[in-house]
């Protein structure tokens, strides 16, 4: 009869067998694998965050032009800029314009007192409320009080010597049967000179009264044509009458 295998035995040799612990059943690590990819990740980060890796500089000029490309001006806003120098200039000239056409103060004007037998008469009564307040660049002169009787004055805005008018005067002792008479607008003038004063005053003659008009040398002739116009509208004309030679 055979012999049977004893299991005890084999059990036996079994549990005295040693146990080889140097390669044990490895589990993985969670905790390990997680550090490793955090590891990983961390890295490429860095590397995608470096001072090199920044947006090219055509990227940045490319939004720029857009920014700009895209900011417009309305057409109303254009003209503004434009039309306001325009009016700003406009405005000055204006402003200068009516400057200059104001009338500027001027110092009252003195005269001295002159003869003047016939200022209280009626032919000077009747000239000088029609005498104009401008002979082209001459304007009304206020004179100084007591102003001689039945005088009148004119001078440039700026002053400077003015255009005189005296009403009821005595002949001129220059005025005699040869002198010679100017004739303007209807009107007949004797002219006497003072070149000390740079002046020629001319005197109407042919009046009721005489009329005396002393004008400032390089003045022109506008005044003596606008008084002869309102002494030959006003005051009727008669025969001269000189003074013997």
């Amino acid at each position: 009869m055979a012999d049977s295998p004893d299991p005890t035995a084999d059990d036996r040799d079994e549990g005295n067998r040693p146990v080889d612990r140097s390669a044990p059943d490895a589990k993985p690590d969670a905790n390990s694998n997680s550090n490793s990819d955090s590891d990983s990740d961390s890295e490429a980060q860095s590397a995608s965050t470096e001072p090199g890796d920044t947006k090219p500089a055509d990227s940045q000029l490319t939004d720029t032009d857009t920014t700009t490309a895209g900011t417009t001006h309305s057409p109303a806003l254009i003209a503004t800029a434009v039309a306001l120098p325009v009016v700003l200039i406009v405005g000055v000239l204006v402003a200068a314009y009516i400057a200059l056409r104001a009338p500027v103060e001027r110092d009252p004007l003195a005269l001295g007192p002159v003869p003047a037998p016939a200022a209280d008469g009626p032919a000077c009564q009747t000239l000088l409320p029609a005498l104009p307040a401008e002979i082209d660049d001459y304007t009304k002169s206020t004179l100084v009080e007591p102003a001689p009787p039945a005088t009148r004055a004119w001078q440039h805005p700026d002053g400077g010597e003015p255009v005189v008018l005296r009403c009821g005067l005595d002949r001129p002792l220059e005025f005699n049967r040869a002198s010679s008479l100017t004739v303007v607008n209807g009107v007949q003038w004797f002219q006497v000179r003072d070149d000390l004063a740079e002046t020629g005053t001319w005197f109407a003659v042919d009046r009721e009264t005489y009329v005396a008009l002393t004008i400032p040398d390089g003045s022109g002739t506008d005044s003596i044509t606008a008084v002869s116009d309102v002494i030959n509208a006003n005051l009727p004309a008669r025969e001269p009458t000189p003074g013997e030679l």
